[in-house]
């Protein structure tokens, strides 16, 4: 047998597409991680997502703890290069409004939204959008009747029955799109808790040890936790939860795919944009002809291909290089610094053939080499990036029409308590679908109702 042949059965689970990456199924198990950031601070957050994807992740999660945050993720999903999950703490309103933004999914804590008219209102609209949701039980925040019935501990079979009380409640709505987790900080509760709930479902099961504290001891309870599970052939994505850079956690999990041979091995990173508004190129095509370029080579490097200048380099400049589209031309930045400037034709070329320079001899040596180009480089970017901006306006991608909406139903959310429409109306960002990346240019904005007409009903607070 090949040493890098999986030498056990993985069970088989239903498969549900968070954006357009696959989970569970016969799908690769995905890693995923959580900005540290304010959701708020949208820029600092795409950053860090940029760099979580750098690093191997292939859906990151962000918190939607307060408005402000839900209107950051209504600026983050059109420029996000990865999925991205809303962590809803508990306030289930924060829900709609996420789903409002555009988030790919959902996590809840039944522990935390705990009225079964609440959890019904967002799987409904969840279902209207065909989001799927996480159901995040936590062996800190169970609900306090199952710690009652439990003896006052926290045991794998009360874990196992909040994640299934929460599917009842979903299914009565009729909504399926679901995968569980049943985390806890304690290694053998996580693992037995697993186990047990495999049994009982086939939903795709998020793995990790919650709260498993700094390295390096940290990485061994969240290697123990996960590992044994992925060796027992469960498990469909996976989260180290680390006191660390959240990127560590991201490299730690591809990782440990690798070695368990469920991952196959990159040369190069390739991070892309998903084609907002802003793009000047077909990014998907350009990606693919930079994986196609990349294929054969051995180069250890993260790669970006960027569609615009306006926020390219800033949103990747964790990438070792990359490129941004403006004006028919590409600019070449190094560890976000502009050094270059090539016809649009040579982008992919020119990647290359700097990839494979700094790879011989190092990044210092390649910033060395850009000095002579590098200030009218800077300066060609910044001419595409006003360009770009006097074309397009502040807001290519019509984020704020949706940040507007959301502010406009929460004020009708907030006012006197009645019973019937609340008004959340649906955004829908002319880009095509997530999955092809289809191009229309600029980004459209179209409002309509959900449900054919039918406004959306929440029941009372």
């Amino acid at each position: 047998m090949d040493a890098g042949a999986v030498t056990f059965p993985r069970k088989k689970t239903r498969q549900i597409m968070v954006g357009n990456v696959p989970v569970g199924g016969d799908a690769p198990i995905t890693v995923q991680s959580m900005t540290i950031t304010k959701t708020a601070d949208h820029e600092a957050t795409l950053q860090q997502i940029y760099a979580l994807a750098a690093a191997g992740a292939d859906i990151v999660r962000c918190t939607c703890n307060e408005p402000a945050a839900a209107e950051g993720l209504a600026r983050i999903v059109p420029r996000s290069p990865v999925p991205i999950v809303a962590d809803i703490h508990h306030q289930y309103r924060r829900a709609l409004e996420a789903l409002e933004a555009g988030v790919h999914c959902l996590r809840l804590n039944p522990g935390n939204i705990r009225k079964p008219e609440h959890i019904k209102a967002v799987a409904q609209e969840a279902k209207d959008r065909n989001v799927p949701i996480r159901i995040g039980v936590n062996g800190g925040s169970l609900h306090p009747d199952l710690y009652k019935k439990y003896g006052g501990r926290v045991t794998p079979e009360a874990m196992v029955e909040s994640a299934l009380t929460e599917i009842r409640y979903f299914e009565e709505v009729d909504f399926d799109l679901i995968k569980i987790s049943v985390k806890a900080s304690s290694v053998p509760l996580m693992i037995e808790a697993y186990r047990q709930l495999s049994e009982q479902v086939d939903y795709p099961l998020h793995l990790g040890v919650t709260e498993a504290g700094p390295p390096p001891a940290g990485i061994v309870k969240a290697t123990a936790g996960i590992a044994t599970l992925l060796a027992e052939g469960i498990g469909d994505t996976i989260r180290y939860s680390l006191t660390s850079d959240p990127v560590d956690e991201a490299k730690l999990g591809r990782q440990l795919l690798e070695a368990f041979g469920l991952r196959e091995r990159k040369n190069v990173d390739l991070i892309a944009c998903p084609s907002c508004g802003r793009a000047e190129i077909d990014v998907f095509k350009v990606a693919q002809d930079a994986m196609h370029a990349f294929a054969d080579k051995k180069i250890p490097l993260q790669v970006a291909v960027m569609g615009c200048v306006v926020n390219g380099p800033g949103e990747a400049r964790d990438a070792d290089i990359g490129i941004a589209a403006g004006n028919k031309r590409g600019h070449l930045f190094v560890k976000g610094n502009n050094v270059a400037v090539v016809p649009e034709a040579e982008m992919v070329s020119t990647l290359v053939e700097w990839a494979e320079f700094i790879n011989e001899h190092g990044i210092d040596a390649a910033v060395k080499r850009a000095e002579a180009s590098a200030p009218a480089a800077r300066k060609a970017a910044e001419e595409d990036r006003l360009r770009n901006l006097n074309d397009l306006g502040e807001d290519a991608n019509n984020s704020e029409q949706t940040v507007a909406l959301i502010r406009k139903d929460r004020a009708k959310a907030s006012g006197p308590r009645q019973r019937g429409a609340v008004g959340f109306g649906r955004v829908s960002l002319g880009m095509g679908r997530v999955g092809s990346r289809e191009m229309v240019g600029h980004a459209a904005v179209r409002l309509v109702r959900f449900g054919c007409g039918r406004p959306l009903r929440l029941p009372d607070r």
